[in-house]
């Protein structure tokens, strides 16, 4: 993704760091854009105040996460495989809400409906962003044909094709005092 954004000339500067223990003075970026990473963290509150503590007054924090509810489709249909969990579960809009409290936040909820040929191409685009990454609890299962059969046939495919909403926080952004 920093490689893509660079290509692009998107910004003056690309930092890759650890989102939680930024290594850099405080104050010293006008914006800190984060694109489906804090869902990862452990705490979405330190998370931000991390960026926030590197942007500087008058800055911008943004970011787009994923939030509970995202991907039904695909836990629909592995629920035709077996009853384990195949992809994380996010916070609650009501928790990302708590988490940004007492900074001047703006917040904007859209989902999005993403179109795939197949199951297949469904779940390798959406591990490519790391939706279907378990923080813990995977077992190792192989993907056999039969299996993804399964899945093909469970997965809802409104007009003939496979579908995935994604519920996401998307332009919300914290206006740096």
């Amino acid at each position: 993704m920093l490689q893509q954004a660079r290509d692009r000339k998107a910004a003056h500067h690309y930092l890759l760091a650890d989102i939680e223990a930024i290594p850099h003075d405080a104050g010293v970026f006008d914006l800190a854009w984060s694109n489906l990473a804090v869902q990862w963290c452990g705490d979405l509150r330190d998370a931000l105040s991390e960026l926030y503590r590197v942007v500087r007054p008058g800055g911008v924090v943004a970011f787009t996460t994923l939030c509970q509810g995202s991907l039904p489709e695909l836990h629909q249909a592995w629920q035709a495989v077996d009853n384990r969990a195949h992809a994380n579960s996010f916070l609650p809009e009501e928790a990302i809400d708590h988490a940004l409290r007492g900074w001047r936040a703006y917040c904007h909820t859209q989902v999005m409906t993403l179109w795939f040929e197949d199951a297949l191409s469904a779940m390798r685009s959406l591990k490519g962003i790391g939706a279907t990454h378990l923080h813990e609890g995977r077992e190792s299962d192989v993907l056999t044909r039969a299996r993804l059969r399964k899945i093909q046939l469970a997965w809802p495919q409104p007009a003939g094709e496979i579908s995935a909403d994604v519920p996401s926080f998307l332009w919300e952004w914290i206006e740096r005092d």
